[in-house]
């Protein structure tokens, strides 16, 4: 008889991420290559400066500087928040359940909390919370593509420059590497299943 895989329960939220980790994870991988501070300023366009108080966790890095940072590196943002763990259960390889999902939160008001499992390789999907008036303002771009779906609330969704606004159930896909931002401006919560490939978290 197979093992069943039973929910556990899921009144547990969801784990929240360890931001302070961030600054360790970018300085232990930057010795490892045996990078200065000097060079990876100068891969990055980030200051000297702002990267050393990254790396001491005296300064939280945006959702670009983190992308700008781990293309430098060739590595996914998710590295920066894996707190190396033993694996869990072979068994639960294919299922996440909802306590053990991890939210990655860079801007205030928008958390991004991770649904695959490490078994997809080249798929990334988030479930993505927007408080009212939250907003990404400062436009990024990356290699791939991205596509969603609002399934509660409002989004402004800028695609180089061009505004669309979308509702419940409109849906979204565009190439990764045309600039994008967004924003809810409504006064409820917007929620948005949002897909990319490949990850970028």
């Amino acid at each position: 008889m197979k093992q069943s895989h039973l929910p556990q329960n899921n009144s547990i939220g969801a784990e929240k991420p360890k931001t302070g980790m961030i600054g360790g994870k970018i300085r232990e991988l930057r010795k490892s290559t045996s990078m200065t501070l000097k060079q990876l300023s100068a891969k990055t366009s980030l200051s000297v400066g702002y990267i050393s108080q990254i790396e001491r966790n005296l300064s939280s890095p945006t959702l670009k500087v983190m992308l700008d940072i781990s293309r430098v590196f060739k590595v996914n943002i998710s590295f920066f928040f894996q707190d190396n763990k033993a694996k869990g259960n072979d068994a639960e390889e294919y299922i996440l359940r909802h306590h053990q999902r991890r939210n990655i939160s860079f801007e205030p008001g928008i958390d991004d909390c991770l649904l695959n499992t490490g078994a997809v390789k080249k798929l990334q999907v988030l479930l993505s919370t927007f408080q009212p008036g939250a907003s990404m303002d400062e436009g990024y771009c990356h290699e791939g593509e991205e596509c969603g779906i609002i399934l509660a609330g409002n989004l402004e969704l800028w695609i180089d420059e061009e505004l669309f606004v979308l509702g419940q159930n409109d849906s979204f896909s565009f190439p990764s590497t045309k600039v994008h931002r967004y924003r809810n401006p409504g006064i409820t919560q917007t929620v948005v299943i949002w897909a990319m490939t490949p990850p970028s978290y």
